[in-house]
């Protein structure tokens, strides 16, 4: 889709016109699956957008957490940040290797729920940047501390007990966004779970089908919203979206928004959570 110059979507001509703007600051949020043998923070060293610093969202996390990255305090989160030199005034974005949606869009959303809106994806990525011959870099940047003010927003964030009572009560609709598959409950996990399968009365809208061409760029709005329409997604009610640990759910949240859906919860511990509680009910 055509993204906008100034909101959740950025082209590559963007960026590569805004690369050297005093409050742009770009991220890596490159981040692999279980079992996937590479270093994300490696290939970061070893090629990455000019200026940009490493975003590991392992690290960016809640260090007490048993589930994978969950969402830090607004404390920890701001401490992190203003390490990596990302703060207030600043115009971030956000890219990934597989055009945004591990972990980009993540990074965007954590960003707005601790109260940052000055952020976006970059639309196609890694991939599209390098296919395009535009720079890249092996040098760290350079950064010095900045301050983050975090005033958290929770209503973009969603727990096992929110999703629970959505589910009961019908008060949003909850978007299980994994492979149709594994929302069957027909194939493994990335993250071993004790149970398969998914939450019942949830929807199933798989994040990939919202990715186009070569370099996975976003739909356009109107097939966003057809997408969404065909799980049987009411876009005039609340929704909520899970995934299998919170990753991917955020870039259909990010799609959502793009359509002017702009207050959607993501399940943070998602399938990776859900799939091993014991008093929660699960349809395979």
């Amino acid at each position: 889709m055509p993204p906008s110059s100034t909101g959740a979507l950025v082209t590559t001509d963007w960026l590569a016109d805004h690369l050297d703007a005093p409050d742009v600051r770009v991220v890596d949020a490159r981040h692999f699956m279980p079992g996937d043998p590479r270093d994300p923070a490696e290939e970061h060293a070893r090629a990455h957008i000019p200026g940009a610093v490493f975003f590991d969202i392992d690290r960016v996390a809640d260090p007490d957490a048993s589930l994978p990255h969950m969402m830090p305090s607004p404390e920890v989160f701001s401490a992190r940040v203003r390490d990596l030199g990302l703060g207030d005034g600043h115009r971030i974005v956000a890219y990934d290797h597989v055009g945004g949606a591990c972990a980009a869009a993540r990074v965007w959303w954590m960003f707005r729920v601790f109260g940052h809106a000055d952020v976006s994806v970059l639309d196609g990525g890694l991939p599209k940047w390098q296919a395009e011959g535009r720079p890249l870099d092996d040098r760290p940047r350079l950064t010095k501390p900045r301050h983050f003010t975090a005033r958290a927003d929770w209503r973009l964030m969603a727990d096992a007990e929110a999703v629970r009572r959505a589910l009961e009560s019908g008060a949003a609709q909850v978007v299980d966004v994994r492979a149709a598959a594994r929302f069957r409950g027909e194939q493994p996990e990335p993250r071993p779970v004790a149970r398969l399968g998914h939450m019942p009365g949830a929807l199933n809208a798989p994040f990939g089908d919202l990715q186009q061409g070569q370099f996975n760029e976003m739909a356009s709005p109107e097939a966003i919203r057809a997408h969404f329409a065909a799980a049987g997604v009411d876009l005039s009610r609340p929704v909520m979206t899970s995934c299998g640990s919170g990753v991917t759910a955020c870039y259909s949240a990010l799609a959502l928004h793009l359509i002017g859906h702009e207050s959607v919860a993501v399940y943070d511990g998602s399938w990776a959570e859900w799939g091993d509680l014991e008093d929660v009910p699960v349809v395979r």
